[in-house]
């Protein structure tokens, strides 16, 4: 938990970060720590991360915020992956990271030795209060809770834990039981446990189970069931998936051919707890995080901003749920929303981003006029009044905005074609160098 201005304890709001441009994002709209992946030795490998000599600076911004900064190093563990990184934690312990993720005992009770708080990671499916008495032996700090728990449990847990607790409140959920899959290495040899997931459970599959006609199989007929399996008419006995909302007789036997299968029902829809997030405080953990350090700046902005805003108005006292809330979260990134298992098991499957905007890269930032609140634009595709973007930076972080006034020579313009100058006005100061998105409004008919 983290300390408000009246001396109280609140939760902690955890963002993500895969770079410096998410870094900033997260601080900017008001993360009180942020989790960075070490190259090499975190969930993420797929993705840009930081380098050892990044961290150092990386730490120097979190501070500017008086916020922390997590370090994840919780893939798998072989001998020559903890020795190396044994040597490191010294300097690690140097740049003053505030706790190191992990997935190992060995390294969590290493980083103790040393002086780092070791947090562990829910890769180790963490699900009740023995597991976290245990890990208090070894200096375990803090544990990420296991995302299949429900809020019940994760109250009784939070309420008798020796250690500080943290749960996922939004992003990706993953097929497996805290991530523990093998999918990808069986497929590809890239294995999701060292961080090298290629995500092949997002792809579109069908199921076809050979199975002898004389043989007892799970026939499922309920009307609250998202599929049924059916069984085809000709000798060869399989069985296919199919989505229960597809017409059709169930008294009739249908034929392979017939079945058009639900595709993406191994892809779980992304969580979004934000209408819940009093319930979610009276658990008594300490801290709430946000998943996503593969997304992208926007995402970690618009994410952090509104469960930010959300938290904050739990805290004094006026939380109402507002739409817009949920409104600006499907802005970014997502695979449709579901409450992971809060309260059930998650019931949609989706393996397509369901964002309502897709980003274009359009114009890099040339300059910015702090005095009258206008920016210098490149542009290498049109822009309309009207139009909103995106302005991304190291600096910066992510800052949307709608193009209300445009300029080219000291005349006010509707328009703008590519290839030209633009001066803007934008509320925010942003940098040279910026990159600048124009998002437009996804057709899902296409």
């Amino acid at each position: 938990m983290v300390e408000n201005i009246n001396g109280g304890f609140m939760v902690e709001l955890l963002s993500p970060a895969g770079n410096f441009i998410s870094l900033r994002a997260a601080l900017e709209n008001g993360a009180d720590s942020v989790y960075i992946g070490l190259a090499d030795n975190n969930m993420r490998a797929n993705v840009s991360n930081f380098s050892l000599k990044n961290v150092e600076e990386a730490v120097d911004m979190v501070k500017e915020y008086s916020s922390k900064l997590y370090l994840c190093t919780n893939t798998i563990m072989k001998e020559e992956d903890i020795k190396k990184l044994e040597f490191d934690l010294e300097l690690i312990k140097e740049y003053e990271v505030d706790a190191l993720i992990v997935s190992d005992i060995g390294l969590a009770q290493l980083a103790h030795d040393v002086g780092i708080n070791p947090h562990m990671s829910v890769q180790e499916n963490i699900s009740n209060t023995y597991a976290l008495r245990t890990l208090k032996k070894l200096g375990v700090t803090r544990a990420i809770l296991s995302r299949e728990l429900n809020i019940w449990e994760i109250q009784n847990i939070a309420k008798n834990s020796p250690i500080e607790t943290e749960i996922f409140i939004h992003g990706a959920m993953c097929m497996a039981v805290s991530g523990r899959c093998f999918l990808s290495y069986g497929l590809y040899g890239k294995s999701a446990n060292c961080g090298e997931c290629l995500q092949p459970c997002r792809k579109d599959w069908k199921l076809s189970i050979a199975q002898d006609e004389n043989s007892d199989f799970f026939y499922e007929d309920d009307e609250d069931s998202s599929f049924i399996l059916k069984t085809s008419k000709n000798n060869s006995s399989h069985y296919h998936l199919d989505n229960i909302n597809d017409t059709y007789n169930k008294n009739t036997i249908s034929s392979i051919n017939s079945i058009t299968p639900k595709t993406s029902f191994i892809s779980p829809n992304d969580m979004a707890m934000i209408d819940y997030i009093p319930q979610l405080i009276a658990t008594g953990v300490d801290a709430f995080k946000i998943e996503g350090r593969a997304r992208g700046p926007d995402y970690v902005a618009t994410t952090t901003r509104v469960y930010r805003e959300a938290i904050d108005s739990v805290e004094n006292g006026s939380f109402i749920f507002k739409d817009s809330w949920m409104e600006d979260l499907k802005k970014v990134f997502n695979r449709g929303f579901d409450t992971g298992f809060y309260f059930d098991i998650p019931y949609e499957i989706s393996n397509q981003n369901k964002s309502e905007y897709t980003k274009k890269d359009i114009a890099k930032v040339v300059n910015y006029y702090s005095k009258i609140g206008v920016a210098e634009l490149q542009l290498w595709d049109d822009l309309n009044i009207g139009d909103e973007i995106l302005v991304q930076g190291k600096t910066t972080g992510s800052i949307t905005q709608k193009i209300e006034s445009m300029e080219i020579n000291g005349k006010f313009v509707e328009y703008c074609k590519k290839g030209n100058n633009v001066a803007v006005a934008i509320d925010e100061k942003v940098r040279p160098n910026d990159f600048v998105y124009k998002l437009i409004t996804r057709d899902f008919n296409e």
